[in-house]
């Protein structure tokens, strides 16, 4: 294999690549990027046997040829050459090590087998819809905070992906829950979504796929199985296993009578919950709120750091209440609503309380609350 490719291009790709190669690998060969030329073009695969990244790029291919080296390492090195660098990639058969020059700069770097490399076989994915880029940022950023990271539920450590049908219409919702809290964002099924009857995308793979759409511009191919989701972004792929397990009936955790209405305005709660939980303890963060016609007194006691309390105007016509909830909870939804205003919809202190935006229903966030 000989090569020359440009260092921007090459330092993307193994960007978009590297990230999902684990730092510590007790199979080297899973510390490696899968390097294979042909053609004008260069393709880099790297995987950790549950998601895989396949990118092609443009390159002068002089001799084609693969094989496969560190991800981290050749991440590095190419990163810290000078911009506008030519990088040449030369690799023969009977030395094993890859050899990348560049101006000045020459590493030898060693190399395994390609026959090594663990491919992931590619399987029927019978479902296909296109999502635009902005609609799966918003899918992704709406509920990925809720996913939980407890591995004893490990159906809980992803994002629950099912077509619904409702009032005539079918909808493309995703879901996440770690249980203290439930994320929920719906948008109309795109062609070919209508049959998608639940899978449970894995957190890894869908914060893979969140970063990879920074770079992107074009829509989003997606595909899946009962077992395997498919992203597809213009010259690059992930596939990723899929979570084997059940996701909860959430509809039951979702509140319908709750008719207590206050609406906030996001960003003077999101500052005040901000300064108060300043003294909350690491263990609870623990916040408590105090409901009244035309206030919201939020106020934080801790035996260890002292107490906090302030003031913010709201909309609310109802009996007065007091309710606790977890401070980063109340900020992590917060933070993901878009309009100025926040709408909290009550029953009682001790049942679930929902968070709408005031604008749309496409998100909908349901906190329990705590004790405090």
């Amino acid at each position: 294999m000989r090569i020359t490719i440009e260092r921007a291009s090459f330092l993307k790709s193994l960007n978009h690549v590297q990230s999902v190669v684990e730092r510590r690998n007790t199979i080297p060969i899973l510390s490696n990027v899968l390097l294979q030329a042909r053609e004008g073009k260069l393709s880099l695969t790297a995987t950790d046997m549950d998601i895989e990244v396949v990118e092609t790029v443009d390159a002068d291919v002089s001799r084609g040829g693969a094989t496969t080296v560190s991800a981290h390492t050749l991440y590095d090195i190419v990163r810290k050459l000078p911009e506008g660098a030519q990088v040449q990639l030369e690799f023969a058969e009977a030395d094993g090590r890859l050899v990348l020059s560049a101006g000045r700069s020459r590493f030898q770097l060693q190399a395994l087998p390609k026959d090594d490399f663990p491919a992931m076989p590619p399987g029927t994915l019978p479902h296909m819809f296109k999502l635009s880029v902005p609609e799966l940022v918003a899918l992704i950023d709406k509920t990925r905070f809720a996913v939980s990271t407890e591995e004893t539920r490990h159906y809980l450590n992803g994002i629950y992906l099912h077509a619904h049908g409702e009032k005539g219409k079918v909808l493309l919702k995703a879901v996440a829950t770690d249980g203290h809290r439930l994320a929920r964002f719906e948008l109309p099924a795109p062609k070919g979504a209508n049959e998608v009857t639940g899978v449970i995308i894995p957190r890894k793979a869908i914060n893979e796929v969140r970063k990879l759409l920074e770079d992107a511009d074009s829509e989003v191919e997606v595909s899946l199985s009962d077992t395997k989701v498919r992203f597809k972004l213009a010259s690059l792929t992930l596939t990723s296993k899929l979570i084997d397990g059940t996701f909860p009936d959430y509809q039951r955790v979702i509140p319908t009578g709750n008719d207590k209405a206050l609406e906030v305005n996001r960003d003077e709660l999101k500052a005040a919950v901000d300064r108060v939980s300043a003294v909350a303890s690491e263990k609870t963060r623990a916040v408590r709120l105090n409901i009244d016609k035309g206030k919201l007194v939020l106020s934080v006691v801790s035996p260890e750091a002292g107490t906090a309390t302030e003031e913010i105007p709201v909309s609310y016509q109802h009996p007065a209440m007091e309710i606790g909830f977890n401070a980063r909870y109340i900020l992590d939804i917060l933070e993901r609503i878009d309009g100025e205003t926040a709408v909290f919809l009550f029953s009682d202190p001790g049942s679930p309380t929902l968070v709408r935006e005031s604008e749309g229903d496409a998100a909908l966030y349901v906190l329990m609350p705590m004790r405090v």
